[in-house]
């Protein structure tokens, strides 16, 4: 039976800074717009967060059941160490995806209606993630799905329940946002791509191969980095601040374009996690105190 810390470990703390990432971005450009919601803002937050740990046991589950974590190189998986049932983890993905709608409700009652159809299509996305007949995560369009529903989406989102206006600067800081949370997802699939070649599941780093996907790492790095000058042109110049958030940037990147594979890339997702959340502090910061 799993203990409470096989729980923990399923829901993937390494990946839950791109949940609180957004909602702490979207809320800096609120704040400078001088629109700021709190209650909404932390509504947003536990929305962002059970979402993360929904989609996290929704891919233990589906992989776990397709044989696909059988031989796994990084974290433990609760359905495919058999350290809990497929079924309990199944009914914890649905438990987080549930609370995740009820607080998107109270969102939408309070905002606009419509908001209903964008929370409902996140949870179906973060459920076909790897689940159903033909999960798009095993073609090649996990990295697109994390940018629009983890940076669109929830950047975007999170300043508009609060504002109840369109903000560019949202859409830049999601563009940032976006960007860091795909790189997240890269470093997990550039580590699995040999398992994932003999388990048939075509992520993105399978496609474009080892080399290609280190230097797509480096890519989405310098689009944040872009993205941070595009806030701060749109904002304060102060929020150029956000560009600090390379230097925590430096060791991951280390380590991708240095040839790191198997459990060397393990440390990265953690790194490139904290990287995003530095990202978010940084840009939002000055927007709070300039708001």
């Amino acid at each position: 039976m799993a203990t409470s810390a096989d729980w923990i470990a399923g829901a993937r703390p390494r990946t839950l800074p791109a949940a609180v990432s957004p909602v702490i971005a979207g809320t800096g450009v609120a704040a400078y717009a001088d629109s700021v919601v709190w209650w909404k803002a932390l509504l947003a937050l536990v929305v962002a967060l059970a979402l993360q740990v929904g989609v996290n046991y929704a891919n233990d589950y589906s992989d776990g059941v397709r044989g696909t974590d059988a031989e796994r190189v990084g974290p433990m998986r609760l359905v495919g160490s058999g350290r809990a049932s497929a079924r309990a983890v199944k009914l914890a993905a649905f438990a987080a995806f549930g609370v995740a709608a009820v607080c998107g409700l109270v969102l939408a009652a309070t905002t606009a209606w419509w908001l209903v159809a964008v929370g409902l299509v996140s949870i179906i996305a973060a459920w076909f993630y790897t689940g159903g007949k033909r999960p798009y995560g095993y073609l090649a369009l996990g990295e697109v799905m994390v940018f629009v529903f983890f940076g669109l989406v929830a950047v975007i989102g999170t300043t508009y329940v609060q504002t109840e206006t369109w903000e560019w600067p949202a859409l830049y800081a999601a563009v940032g946002i976006g960007s860091l949370a795909c790189a997240i997802l890269v470093v997990n699939n550039l580590r699995d791509v040999p398992t994932d070649m003999i388990a048939g599941k075509r992520t993105l780093a399978v496609v474009l191969g080892v080399e290609r996907t280190r230097y797509l790492y480096l890519l989405l790095v310098i689009a944040a980095a872009a993205a941070v000058v595009a806030v701060a042109v749109s904002t304060t110049w102060w929020a150029l601040a956000g560009l600090l958030f390379l230097g925590r940037m430096v060791a991951p990147l280390r380590t991708v374009l240095g040839g790191g594979e198997g459990l060397g890339l393990v440390p990265v997702l953690q790194q490139t996690g904290v990287g995003e959340l530095a990202w978010a502090v940084l840009v939002a910061a000055p927007l709070v105190l300039r708001g």
